[in-house]
């Protein structure tokens, strides 16, 4: 093979260089990249910095954020997991959610008022593989769609058309995203140029500050290694400020030790504070792919599970309590995800399978607090099959944190996300202006939408309101796919009904899902004899 071809080949979307911080590799991801160049801001003139946390192995959200509401439910599911009601950790302002109780970094966030929780998260047609459930949420694509860009890269790239060239310069002399892990994520990909460094050795970020490098195998792969570095090394313009930028701060915050997520955080926060313009980063943790041994057998308050969200919650914790005290915290948010949740039921090995939605955490001194939504509906007999409905689409927390938080404007997330999806209030940046979005449903709010007879045999009506503007009406089976759409379209304000015809279709729960402008409700239905 051709050196150039090489390249070009098994190097789509960075150039990797043996570095490490804290014993993590750190992949700084430069303007072509998809992910990079959507994240960056072309003319938008901000400081605003996001941070994504991805929590590989698809997320146990019944157990992260605890349905207290119908508790009764959620203990009969899973009663061989299910986190005993005493041990839930309360949130103020809210009497029927609750955190696991290994997540007191995370409760006191929200209690600070600096914490949401967007419930029950997800895409209309589910797809529980790991490799493709994970693709989807980089590229912010439709389940049977294939995309090589990541939906920040898009972003980036409507801000800096013209990266790279010209770049670095005297706007932006710093790299458009770091990445801290080994994974190289496709959200940082851009759809043919390489986005710039990817330092995944996991021995020395400080090799990288002090210009050492790695020895390659002696093998014909090897050789090829050394000539890709060569070509990063001729190519690669920012070295400088990252070291520059990370050796500039003194002192930091005390994280939790052996805890690989608070290391990647660190340097995060170092780099913030450190003056880098960057303006995505992008860390992971993984373990979450609970088949067995999620919980003790005895206690179900420790284990596997209860270790990863004291990881999360005591990162997080850790880490803004150290932008707060560097004096950088105004500039940051961030959000966690999961290629997607578990079923509803728990398995008999005391683990839970492959599911569909879950909630996401967003975070940050500038955060609009609270929990985005309604506890997920649990059925009274539910199967091994049952999934969480989604309540929201993901691509609309990524619509909110762009147009709230980054100031991209509504024509350009239209080229960003491919669709219009709804906005949430998860943010506030007052350069971007008002939301318009005073009017959300938070919590358990109005009924807007119910169904006559419910239970039904093959037909019944349903019945909702709105309050004017695009009103969706979608069916949702146990498996979290839509399987009708009911209606699609603009609405005067008022109160509407249709009909759901169920012929053909097998007996069981099947969800009513109402989307008007930034409001949602699900409403369960069951199918019987």
């Amino acid at each position: 093979m051709k050196r150039r071809d090489f390249f070009k080949q098994t190097l789509p979307a960075a150039v990797t260089l043996p570095a490490v911080l804290n014993g993590f590799s750190v992949k700084a991801y430069t303007g072509s990249s998809a992910l990079v160049q959507s994240l960056l801001g072309n003319t938008t003139d901000t400081d605003k910095v996001l941070v994504l946390i991805q929590l590989n192995g698809g997320n146990d959200g019944l157990n992260m954020v605890i349905p207290i509401e119908y508790y009764g439910q959620y203990f009969n599911a899973r009663p061989n997991v299910a986190i005993p009601l005493n041990k839930v950790l309360t949130l103020n302002s809210t009497a029927k959610t609750g955190l696991h109780p290994s997540m007191t970094g995370l409760q006191s966030l929200y209690n600070e008022g600096k914490m949401a929780v967007v419930q029950a998260v997800g895409y209309p047609s589910p797809n529980f593989s790991h490799f493709r459930a994970t693709d989807i949420w980089m590229t912010a694509s439709d389940s049977e769609q294939v995309l090589n860009s990541g939906w920040a890269g898009r972003y980036l790239g409507v801000e800096y058309p013209n990266y790279p060239n010209g770049y670095p310069n005297s706007q932006m002399p710093d790299p458009l995203a770091i990445q801290i892990g080994s994974i190289t994520s496709l959200a940082l990909q851009g759809p043919s140029v390489s986005m710039g460094m990817s330092i995944s050795d996991p021995t020395s970020f400080y090799n990288f500050l002090n210009g050492v490098q790695d020895p390659v195998p002696d093998t014909p792969w090897g050789k090829e290694l050394k000539y890709v570095r060569l070509v990063a090394q001729q190519t690669q313009q920012y070295t400088a400020v990252i070291r520059a930028a990370f050796n500039s701060v003194a002192s930091q915050g005390t994280y939790p030790g052996n805890n690989e997520l608070a290391a990647q955080l660190k340097i995060v926060a170092r780099l913030v504070k450190g003056g880098l313009k960057t303006r995505v980063y992008m860390v992971s943790t993984s373990g979450f792919d609970t088949h067995s041994d999620q919980v003790n057998s005895i206690d179900p308050t420790v284990g596997n599970h209860a270790k990863l969200m004291a990881r999360v919650s005591d990162s997080i914790k850790a880490f803004m309590d150290d932008l707060k005290g560097l004096g950088v915290d105004d500039r940051v948010i961030g959000m966690t995800f999961s290629e997607f949740g578990r079923r509803i039921k728990s398995n008999s090995s005391f683990g839970t399978d492959h599911g569909a939605a879950a909630p996401v955490i967003v975070f940050g001194k500038n955060v609009k607090s609270g929990i985005v939504g309604t506890n997920p509906l649990i059925p009274s007999n539910v199967s091994v099959n049952d999934n969480i409905p989604f309540q929201y689409d993901f691509r609309s927390v990524y619509a909110s944190i762009l147009k709230q938080w980054f100031c991209v404007n509504a024509t350009d997330l239209q080229t960003i996300l491919l669709k219009n999806f709804q906005e949430l209030p998860l943010c506030t940046n007052g350069a971007c202006g008002s939301t318009g979005l005073e009017d959300i449903i938070r919590g358990s709010g109005d009924e807007l939408i119910i169904n006559y007879p419910n239970p039904f045999v093959e037909s019944t009506a349903i019945t909702f309101k709105t309050k004017g503007g695009h009103t969706l009406i979608q069916v949702i089976d146990t498996l979290g796919r839509v399987i009708r759409t009911l209606t699609d379209k603009e609405y005067v304000p008022g109160t509407y009904t249709v009909r759901f015809e169920s012929v053909g279709l097998p007996l069981g729960v099947y969800y009513a899902r109402l989307q008007n402008g930034s409001l949602q409700q699900v409403r369960a239905m069951l199918k019987t004899r």
